[in-house]
């Protein structure tokens, strides 16, 4: 095992790079004035859900990889601090910065992460940081395949239902992981190395997908995985691993088909765009009747929830990097259902079921993935919404203007939905517990001010 190495918190500056984020603040409110329209362009930077698990991806091969357009967010931090645990060197260069870390282009307001891998990286990842991020568990897999053991906490993260590890364990096992717990961990050796196998997911599990692909390109022999996630995410992590030298087809699909090779060399490698930041401002350019052009993003990869936009009345222009949404008129009421990608993202409903609380009529909002995702739905309900929930459906009549009120963010993407509903709501609201939106959304509230609201952070 790699010798302990010095850890500073999350918050710290690292041989001599200002630091990731500003400290966070518990008592920190966001302050949102009701009764603007969002315009103007608004810029995307790296997806958070691809950043994690391409960090993660690093540790497959020993020495330096540079991870390009990562957005400036506290899991980030988060993550480094994992990776650095491990034995690794973890250099984020902030966007003004020179050197290394600017080896590949990304958003000129990303971040670039430096990876040196030692030659035996840590296998047991700092019990309370996995704890506080549920994206760690995803190395899981490329610590089984590159130690042949692993002890890692169960994760933590947004509280927003159950998420098991059923489908890491089992597909591990099948290639021969032997897999117990011990006092809230996960405990994986293979000490005779992974070898092929052919896995079965009983639902499309992004993470699953993501910890057993990175197993695989390492282990003896071919692991095809049927009823694989096709999130871009996944094509994005297929693509770094492809060009570490892996080699894998079907990325995208239904089926991935993975060849394992001895050994990974480390690489440069830009992150794709965060989609559902994307989608999150093209709903709120909706819910505002604003004009928004969003940059940075590939549109492709929010089809299904442009699409819901428009139905409510917005005009969408798509481009190669981005696309534009512009509503002249109160919004109408649409009907969602989440689904596995290609479908409409989970991540997007505390912006749909926003969309559907300030339309004329009544829609209906179906969530498909997470049992716990309408918890922020007594947030809205004090703004004045119009909400009833049964089960996994949510019936959302829509009222003209919602009334400012004091809320709380409970996760990441309900935290963003509730401050894009205080915009349409008469008087001031304030989110409390903001630091959940500092998880996934870099630069939140200038951008807000940049589209022409009345936004301010300040201390609760």
């Amino acid at each position: 095992m790699a010798a302990a190495v010095a850890r500073p918190s999350v918050t710290d500056a690292v041989a001599g790079e200002p630091a990731l984020v500003p400290p966070p603040t518990a008592g920190d409110v966001i302050r949102v004035t009701g009764g603007a329209r969002l315009a103007g362009t608004v810029p995307v930077e790296g997806a958070k859900n691809s950043a994690l698990k391409l960090m993660a991806a690093a540790l497959l091969a020993p020495g330096r990889s540079v991870i390009s357009n990562v957005p400036r967010i506290t899991d980030i931090a988060i993550m480094a601090e994992v990776l650095r645990g491990l034995g690794c060197q973890v250099t984020i260069c902030e966007p003004d910065a020179t050197g290394p870390g600017h080896l590949v282009a990304g958003s000129p307001r990303a971040s670039t992460v430096v990876i040196d891998v030692p030659p035996v990286p840590g296998c047991e990842p700092d019990y309370e940081l996995v704890r506080r991020l549920r994206a760690s568990i995803c190395v899981l897999g490329p610590l089984l395949a590159r130690c042949g053991r692993v002890r890692v906490a169960h994760p933590g993260g947004d509280a927003i239902g159950s998420r098991g590890l059923d489908m890491h364990v089992g597909g591990l096992a099948r290639m021969g992981a032997d897999i117990t717990g011990e006092e809230g961990l996960v405990v994986a050796s293979a000490s005779r190395g992974l070898h092929g196998a052919t896995i079965w997911l009983d639902f499309p599990s992004v993470g699953a997908t993501e910890n057993l692909v990175m197993a695989a390109v390492l282990a003896d022999g071919v692991t095809e995985i049927d009823n694989a996630a096709r999130e871009p995410e996944i094509v994005d992590i297929c693509a770094m691993l492809t060009g570490m030298g892996a080699q894998i087809d079907g990325a995208g699909t239904a089926t991935l088909r993975i060849e394992g090779v001895p050994e990974l060399r480390p690489v440069e490698h830009a992150t794709i765009g965060d989609r559902i930041v994307g989608g999150t401002w093209a709903f709120a350019a909706a819910m505002t009747c604003g004009d928004v052009t969003v940059r940075g993003v590939d549109p492709s990869f929010l089809e299904v929830a442009l699409d819901k936009v428009a139905t409510a009345g917005a005009t969408v222009e798509a481009s190669g990097d981005g696309f534009r949404v512009r509503m002249g008129r109160r919004p109408r009421a649409v009907d969602v259902v989440t689904l596995p990608f290609p479908g409409f993202a989970t991540d997007l409903l505390p912006m749909a079921i926003g969309l559907a609380a300030v339309s004329e009529g009544a829609s209906l909002v179906t969530e498909n993935i997470f049992d716990g995702r309408f918890m922020f739905v007594e947030e809205l309900l004090r703004l004045g919404a119009d909400i009833r929930t049964d089960g996994h459906h949510a019936v959302v009549r829509g009222r003209e203007r919602l009334v400012g009120a004091p809320v709380r963010a409970t996760d990441i993407r309900a935290g963003a939905g509730l401050v894009i509903a205080g915009l349409c709501a008469d008087g001031v609201t304030e989110i409390a517990d903001v630091h959940h939106i500092d998880r996934g959304y870099p630069n939140y509230v200038a951008d807000l001010c940049s589209l022409g609201v009345q936004v301010e952070r300040c201390g609760g």
